[in-house]
């Protein structure tokens, strides 16, 4: 008779299955592994299932030659995978650097590096712990729903398995399987917002509300997540009947509730090059259909300008 895995186990590996029964991947699968127990547990899990399934799995670690040792501590989580039978392993060795700060270029050089490596779905280790600490900066910066969505399980070639599993079981996991975790010292450096917001915020909230809080927010963000797909179908709809090649017909716009309305914007605005899009742009764009009294052009980046003129809206360079 075959021993049962120890539950946390069989959880993320049930989530893993789950994931790729919805993408039907050809194939081949690519982990990213930090070396932490969140992706280690996921790339037992992918190697188990792809065995199962006849998967090819390749596991990708990113060097961020952040930290003195980093290519040692590759070359372990390495070690650690080959150890777990997965086909393929691969360093990827990075810079960081440009704006936005520490976290956010080591996140630009991460995702770049991991795209450029794999040509199918690539699995990412977050938690429904990650996904509640999302959903908390999002509320914290006034990103609006879509950021509070959090992050989508499936968003090619970007997939999320573990959404739905609490950080405890991931470690839990690893101890069953005799998995050593690397402890990353910046997932404790309170410099860093997500550190403080795992350490102080999260542990402050569940004492206030008397526990669930990560739950509840990762449930939130999949509320809000079925709002706006279905908000963004509506979205489309209507701009396929507003939209003339690059124009829009006002007409078609007008009647619309505004958060409607601001997503067919959006779409329109994005396809004719608009770069950096906010929601400060939006609104004084969509200021040329609530509040038109013969108002000028509105300024966008790219040197690009909105403008509503004989019954349309347009987007054209500054100068022209």
């Amino acid at each position: 008779m075959t021993e049962k895995p120890h539950p946390a186990v069989a959880d993320v590996r049930r989530a893993v299955r789950d994931l790729l029964h919805d993408v039907q991947p050809d194939g081949r699968i690519a982990v990213a592994v930090s070396g932490g127990a969140d992706s280690l547990a996921l790339a037992a899990a992918a190697a188990h299932v792809g065995r199962k399934s006849g998967l090819k799995v390749t596991g990708l670690i990113v060097d961020h030659r952040l930290q003195p040792g980093s290519a040692e501590t590759s070359a372990r989580a390495a070690e650690q995978l080959a150890a777990l039978g997965l086909d393929d392993v691969r360093v990827l060795p990075v810079t960081v650097d440009g704006k936005g700060g520490l976290e956010a270029a080591a996140r630009r050089a991460r995702y770049a590096a991991l795209r450029a490596a794999a040509d199918s779905w690539v699995l990412l280790g977050h938690t429904r712990d990650d996904q509640a600490e999302t959903v908390l900066l999002g509320l914290g910066r006034g990103s609006g729903p879509r950021s509070i969505a959090g992050m989508r399980p499936l968003d090619h070639p970007w997939g999320r398995p573990l959404l739905t599993i609490p950080r405890a079981t991931t470690q839990a996991a690893c101890q069953a399987l005799g998995i050593t975790p690397w402890q990353d010292p910046h997932n404790a450096d309170p410099r860093f917002t997500r550190v403080r917001l795992r350490h102080e915020v999260l542990p402050l909230l569940d004492d206030v509300l008397q526990g669930g809080v990560a739950a509840a927010l990762a449930r939130t963000a999949a509320q809000l997540r079925d709002d706006l797909a279905a908000l963004d179908d509506l979205a489309v709809e209507a701009h396929d009947r507003a939209s003339t090649g690059d124009e829009l017909h006002v007409a078609e716009l007008t009647p619309l509730p505004p958060a409607l309305r601001r997503r067919v914007l959006r779409t329109w605005l994005t396809r004719v090059g608009v770069p950096e899009l906010t929601d400060a742009h939006l609104r004084a764009t969509d200021g040329l259909l609530s509040d038109w009294h013969g108002q000028r052009g509105i300024a966008l980046p790219g040197g690009l300008v909105a403008r509503r003129a004989h019954g349309r809206l347009t987007c054209t360079r500054l100068n022209s």
